[in-house]
């Protein structure tokens, strides 16, 4: 039986690339593509892949947020990050979302490979460059108020949050969310009082930060 993968990578050039050498694989199959987070979670309830390659930085919702959300709903499927980010606070909170591989998007393609195959098998698979010493250092030694602030938000808060940082208006937010304006006003006074922030630019800032969008998507 093929394993089914769902690409979800908000460039073009990327998951053609990534097709055309899995699909080379005899018992790989892409099913589909996604080039933002939120596509992507619709992808999985049509068609239950078993792995989800992920790029970390995507608009509208990135892959932190669309990890959460898909394994909440589909527990066995299997999430891998694929991503520029080495930083520890991006592969510690991929894995706190709830991704079983984390790799580089400078890794050989023999990487991604043994780790769809190692996700599968229901173990973790971090790409070979991130130390697992550092990961494992910084998830025991960073102190729990190093990402106190970020708990506080809820997912939809911090869906709001990335909307804010790419620049959407409360409107158009509202729009993608599926929800008014005035709800989008409360979360926006929800997210400042939490947070202690109150200007738009801080937020951006903040959610750069910590994650939740980029300036380089």
């Amino acid at each position: 039986m093929s394993i089914r993968i769902l690409l979800a990578d908000d460039h073009k050039i990327t998951r053609q690339g990534l097709r055309s050498l899995l699909e080379k694989q005899p018992d790989m199959e892409v099913v589909a593509e996604a080039e933002e987070g939120r596509t992507a979670v619709r992808l999985v309830r049509e068609l239950v892949p078993n792995v989800v390659i992920m790029d970390v930085s995507m608009p509208d919702l990135n892959g932190m947020q669309a990890t959460r959300k898909i394994v909440a709903e589909f527990p066995n499927v299997k999430i891998i990050a694929l991503s520029m980010h080495s930083d520890s606070l991006f592969v510690i909170e991929m894995l706190k979302s709830g991704a079983s591989g984390y790799l580089l998007k400078d890794c050989a393609f023999e990487d991604l490979e043994r780790a769809i195959r190692t996700v599968v098998a229901d173990k973790t698979y971090l790409s070979p460059t991130i130390s697992s010493v550092v990961v494992d250092d910084y998830l025991h030694r960073l102190s729990r108020a190093d990402f106190a602030d970020s708990e506080v938000l809820t997912d939809r808060e911090r869906e709001v949050l990335q909307l804010m940082a790419e620049g959407k208006s409360t409107k158009r937010i509202a729009l993608e969310l599926h929800i008014s304006t005035k709800t989008v006003e409360t979360h926006r006074r929800q997210i400042m009082n939490k947070l202690d922030i109150h200007t738009v630019a801080e937020l951006t800032k903040y959610a750069i930060r910590k994650g939740l969008t980029s300036l380089e998507t």
